[in-house]
């Protein structure tokens, strides 16, 4: 994972980077896009350009180092990008060459991918990919890592700080929910060759399939692993448990070839921004690879950008229930603008909506069936930035259509075999987990009611004559 100093960023969800080269390069537009963008130039505000020029050269002549007039330059690039949203910013040529390599799968690491903090003291974890040596050393979504080899984050200069040369080892401090002081992992690096597809049979019949992330062969790889599974189930499977927990997202053109296997017809997903190259729609083929056999689509608060596409695609043309938790709510399209030196810059340039018109920025998917994690004690004393793990927390992220609605709560991260085994069970049998909840629910016993004191006896009245009548 590829974490930028100046801001906060989401590396894995990434955009679909033919959009990138498009935008990019612009040797053909239309007219009308073009006009558009002539005019976004022509009223640049001199008076502001003036004012920077005036303080940059003030920062060259009077600051108490000399500053060189590149490093000076990148730095004002980003600070231009900081305050935009959370997934604009500024790589220079080694961060956009590492960018390019997560999207590719191979690069030299531990394999997870990391959101900074607003105060730059930590680096939260959203999600080991799995098969790595982060997942290996059991590093859970959700984490906080505060240190790196004993140096706290907000002291540490590199771009990268968990990349390094395979066979290297590096010391992680961690604060983890339910751990009451952090402690410390150690991880050996390798060259992260990301598995994004695997499967296995739950079931004679049920098949399961985890997606981890979506990257430049999860399309091919998610037909091969059909193919797989329908061969062992004798030529056509009975269901699939699709599980997109914890899959930060990736090529939204990979998510949508996956959606493509899935369906026969209708649309998948549109996109829409203030310039026309930025919008767009997806729409199914004809033709399903599991020849209508039942889909339930597992998905928790780590499932975002790509995933939440697919599981919105499915769900929306009656294809998939989801079962699990409220998705992160990453309903934004980020382009790579490639520039002239070797640097780029990723961009937000479009929200996408749902088949149903909907768009998920802030507010995520919420689940048919919801499942819960095994809670802990202490739990509900954590702070907010362990527990409350969703776009919405993001420090100057876009405003949601529906964020802020009545009952919004953060969803959870989902770990283990538990949602698996439920999301099975929901495949079989729809309705059978919501039962389960409720026959749960009604094994528990009842709250015991505080001890009231004993309660003093009244006071009788004193005996009056038998002639006196009494009141009513």
């Amino acid at each position: 994972m590829r974490v930028a100093r100046s801001a906060t960023l989401l590396l894995a969800l990434l955009p679909a980077m033919s959009w990138a080269q498009q935008t990019g390069g612009a040797p053909t537009r239309g007219s009308d896009a073009a006009t558009s963008e002539e005019a976004v130039t022509s009223r640049v505000p001199l008076e502001e350009i003036r004012r920077y020029v005036a303080v940059y050269n003030a920062v060259r002549a009077a600051y108490v180092d000399p500053v060189d007039d590149k490093k000076l330059m990148q730095s004002a690039i980003r600070g231009l990008l900081l305050d935009l949203d959370p997934h604009s910013t500024y790589f220079d040529k080694e961060d956009a060459e590492a960018f390019d390599e997560q999207a590719n799968g191979a690069y030299e690491g531990i394999g997870v991918e990391l959101q900074q903090q607003p105060d730059n003291s930590s680096l939260k974890v959203i999600s080991p990919i799995d098969d790595t040596p982060a997942a290996r050393a059991g590093i859970l979504a959700g984490d906080l890592i505060i240190a790196i080899d004993g140096k706290p984050i907000s002291a540490i200069e590199a771009t990268e700080p968990l990349r390094g040369a395979a066979g290297s080892k590096v010391v992680l401090t961690l604060v983890r929910e339910g751990r009451p002081k952090p402690f410390d992992v150690t991880v050996t690096r390798e060259t992260i060759r990301v598995t994004s597809v695997r499967s296995r049979m739950l079931e004679p019949g049920y098949g399961y399939i985890r997606l981890s992330t979506f990257q430049a062969d999860t399309g091919a790889d998610f037909q091969k692993h059909v193919a797989q599974l329908q061969q062992q189930a004798g030529g056509k499977l009975k269901g699939l448990v699709l599980d997109l927990r914890s899959n930060p997202g990736g090529l939204l053109t990979a998510a949508v070839q996956v959606a493509d296997d899935l369906l026969d017809k209708g649309n998948i997903v549109s996109t829409r921004g203030r310039i026309s190259i930025s919008d767009a729609r997806f729409d199914a083929t004809p033709g399903d690879l599991l020849k209508g056999a039942p889909v339930v689509v597992l998905a928790d608060a780590g499932s975002a950008s790509a995933s939440e596409v697919l599981a919105g695609a499915l769900r929306d043309n009656g294809r998939a229930r989801v079962v699990g938790s409220r998705t992160f709510g990453k309903g934004s399209v980020q382009t790579v603008l490639p520039l002239d030196n070797g640097d780029s810059v990723k961009l937000t340039t479009a929200r996408y909506f749902t088949p149903s018109g909907k768009s998920i920025q802030a507010t995520g998917i919420v689940p048919d069936v919801v499942l819960l994690p095994d809670r802990r004690d202490g739990d509900d004393a954590l702070p907010a930035s362990l527990t409350d793990y969703s776009e919405a927390t993001l420090p100057g992220h876009l405003r949601g259509d529906e964020e802020g609605g009545d009952g919004y709560k953060a969803g959870d991260v989902l770990p283990g075999d538990g949602p698996i085994n439920d999301a099975l069970a929901e495949l079989k049998q729809p309705g059978s987990v919501a039962a389960k909840q409720k026959a749960e629910a009604a094994k528990k016993p009842a709250p015991t009611p505080e001890a009231k004191p004993a309660a003093k006896p009244e006071a009788k009245p004193e005996a009056k004559p038998a002639e006196m009548p009494t009141k009513p």
